[in-house]
């Protein structure tokens, strides 16, 4: 199989002549619901053109223009002169550059060929080298690498600030790859063919130009590629809705189109799968066409290469294939014929069925359900093998391994061995090899990479990461708090033994409620030498929208909903309060991306309950967020602002539009990155000109290399890392 080895019309006019109303469910104490007049900045017309014409800092969404790098540049100085000029400042960024450039971390590997692939970055190689190694060398203390590609020096040869993002190579010799390389960390790439033997790239080989592809290899001289393929060939979010088949020789013009969705198509674009057995042979073909954030269609390709739909829900997660067998999830409730399947479960169907012309396959229930969930647990990671599957169950949050076969009276769970109350991931697997890379970690137990053997059910421990910070102060807890509706929302909270408990405990509370993403235990290093290694308190807080507890657990919180989500979280921050772990003084909120909505509306919902707030990379102009790239491919998790009444329930909680001058609001931090493609430096931009405007003491700093995923340069993200310390500790510990 392919592998990554790594890594309109007019609308009518909304008048609002004061503040808007809570929605259903949601608290009865933010600040906008007490106020008796709108915030001054708050559009009375909700329209796409009222709230453009509100908005007093568009300049700024202008990536690089003049008056956006002048503001940027102003507010960089500021900020860095108090967060550099911090006498915690040095030290932390040595601590955090020894933990990210440290030579003894686990070096996560991909199964390549007959050896194994890793994407390694230290000091001496910042941009990192992609290399190989056997799996009897790795096994060993100092494992001898062969260097496949020097980013670093291709980087300087070239004049381009290149980041790897991965290559992709083809099964079953895995010789030829396509690597992807993006200039200064954004999430587009240009693609370019390299030859694993020659450790060189292709003379006239694969070139894509830059952009947000989706690729898979077909055959050794013909790859299935969504792109842009010229004007018109790109959906709203700027993600590509067509599919053509490129033969090897010929440009990118004369690739043939073998699926096309619609351009009014949402979510992140079209892609192709190709699915694999174990000798490499091609078992199926399909494509999934996203409808919008979460729904999509599933296509095959026939036997005539002709794509027909699947009958599958909506909401589905494709797992792979297990020989003419679909694997996948329904993330809805689903009945097919006859049968019913509860959301979050795991289901294997003979590909047969599930077309509009149905083979007279006979489906029993006790071979099609593979796992349903209980009421406190989740599907989280699944790989599919030749005849059996390893899939990660969370159970109230932590980690179970389970191997999954099929016997004549149903599936059969096999329990493979992982420390308890752990996060548990699965690597990378090969159907040839029968095997897959599992990690083990928690907050205060370094990682383990196994690998596990799935005709035995045997886990091998290959490597254990060194402690990067003293464990034996702290401990971990997991608690719950009950939210404003009295769903139980669970929490682990990792403090030190000896805490006061009389409210003082410098802390931190981390959420992100958003996507499906699940945040189970894990060991986040630099948190623990820079912040409880100096006495504070970290808090992971599992709130509805995320997939803790599957499917549901975040369509809970979708669109309408959303202020369930906020409502979690400062539900667990007065619980936090009320156990005396902290209080307001010494309690401070993180989050990034989706996060940062989390952490903007609750610092403009509930300004009472913290002292600090790092939001980072944010969402926060949830009225214009479909207008900044690539905001409108989220819109099944927010709304559509151009429709009156998805912009009334999203008015009611975008930060940027309820900033007020008259509340007393904790100095924040705001940061972001200028070449940030997937949520615009606007939001994080606007929202500190704003803070600014009304009196409101903040600081704000944009780098201007990484991209969203800051994983461009080790030696920055360790300054990263620093000026967060710093101002947390500022705001909580002095």
């Amino acid at each position: 199989m392919v592998k990554t080895l790594f890594l309109s019309a007019a609308l009518p006019v909304l008048i609002l002549a004061a503040a808007p109303a809570l929605a259903e469910g949601a608290a009865s104490d933010p600040v906008a619901a007490s106020a008796t007049t709108p915030p001054p900045h708050f559009p009375r017309d909700l329209s796409p053109e009222g709230v453009k014409a509100a908005d007093d800092h568009l300049a700024l969404e202008e990536v690089d223009g003049a008056e956006a790098r002048a503001f940027v540049a102003a507010e960089n100085e500021k900020s860095l002169a108090v967060l550099t000029g911090d006498r915690r400042y040095e030290p932390f960024r040595q601590q955090a550059e020894a933990i990210l450039t440290a030579t003894d971390r686990i070096p996560g590997v991909s199964f390549l060929g007959e050896g194994l692939g890793n994407f390694w970055q230290d000091a001496a190689n910042p941009k990192g080298v992609w290399r190989r190694t056997t799996l009897a060398s790795y096994r060993t203390a100092q494992p001898q690498w062969e260097t496949l590609l020097d980013i670093d020096a291709l980087a300087k040869a070239e004049g381009k600030d290149w980041v790897f993002k991965g290559a992709d190579c083809l099964a079953p010799d895995e010789t030829r790859c396509l690597i992807n390389l993006s200039n200064g960390g954004m999430d587009a790439v240009t693609v370019r063919e390299f030859d694993l033997t020659t450790k060189t790239f292709v003379d006239g080989g694969f070139v894509i130009p830059e952009g947000k592809h989706r690729i898979s290899w077909l055959d050794r001289d013909t790859l299935l590629i969504a792109t842009d393929f010229g004007p018109g060939s790109l959906t709203e979010s700027g993600y590509p809705y067509i599919v053509k088949s490129l033969t090897r020789g010929h440009p990118l013009e004369h690739a043939t189109e073998v699926y096309r969705g619609q351009q009014g198509d949402g979510g992140y674009g079209v892609s192709p799968m190709v699915f694999r057995d174990k000798a490499g042979a091609v078992e199926a073909v399909l494509f999934s066409r996203p409808l919008d954030t979460f729904r999509s269609e599933i296509w095959a390709l026939g036997a005539d290469d002709k794509p027909y739909r699947l009958n599958l829900p909506e909401r589905v997660g494709v797992q792979g294939v297990l020989g003419e067998k679909l694997v996948f999830s329904p993330e809805q409730a689903w009945s097919f014929d006859g049968q019913d399947y509860a959301a979050g479960s795991l289901v294997a169907l003979p590909l047969g069925v599930l077309g509009d012309v149905r083979q007279s396959i006979r489906i029993d229930a006790k071979s099609a359900i593979i796992f349903a969930p209980g009421p406190r647990q989740s599907l989280q990671n699944v790989r599919v093998f030749e005849d059996s599957i390893v899939a990660v169950i969370a159970d109230n949050v932590v980690g179970t391994l389970k191997r999954l076969t099929p016997t004549a009276e149903g599936w059969t769970a096999t329990e493979l061995a992982v420390p308890a109350n752990s996060a548990v991931g699965l690597g990378d697997s090969s159907k040839a090899k029968g095997q897959v890379f599992v990690s083990t970690q928690g907050f205060l137990t370094p990682p383990t990479l196994s690998l596990a053997d799935v005709s035995t059910a045997a886990l091998t421990e290959l490597k254990s990461a060194p402690a990067k910070f003293d464990a034996s102060t702290h401990v971990v807890e997991q608690f719950e708090a009950s939210s404003t509706d009295g769903t139980k929302i669970p929490y682990f909270v990792t403090r030190p033994k000896n805490l006061a408990m009389d409210g003082t405990g410098p802390t931190i509370l981390f959420g992100y409620g958003g996507f499906q993403a699940s945040f189970p235990p894990a060991y986040k290093p630099e948190m623990g030498k820079l912040w409880l290694e100096n006495g504070g308190v970290f808090v992971q807080a599992n709130i509805r929208g995320g997939g803790e507890f599957g499917p549901q657990w975040h369509q809970a919180a979708l669109r309408e909903n959303r202020q369930r989500a906020f409502d979690d979280f400062a539900a667990v921050a007065r619980d936090l309060e009320q156990r005396r772990i902290t209080s307001p003084r010494h309690l401070g909120i993180y989050g990034r991306s989706n996060g940062g909505v989390l952490t903007s509306v609750s610092i403009t919902q509930h300004p009472e309950l913290f002292n600090a707030a790092v939001i980072e990379s944010p969402l926060i102009d949830m009225l214009r967020y479909q207008e900044l790239p690539a905001g409108a491919s989220w819109m099944g998790e927010y709304g559509d602002p151009r429709i009156p009444g998805d912009a009334e329930f999203i008015a009611r909680y975008s930060a940027y539009q309820q900033l007020r001058p008259e509340v007393k609001y904790p100095r924040v931090y705001i940061t972001t990155n200028t070449r940030d493609d997937r949520v615009h430096p606007g939001h994080a931009r606007k929202f500190a000109a704003r803070l600014g405007d009304q009196g409101h003491d903040h600081l704000y700093f944009e780098d201007t290399a990484g991209g969203h995923s800051n994983d461009a340069d080790p030696v920055a993200n360790a300054r990263r890392w620093a000026r967060h310390y710093v101002y947390l500790s500022q705001q909580l510990m002095d």
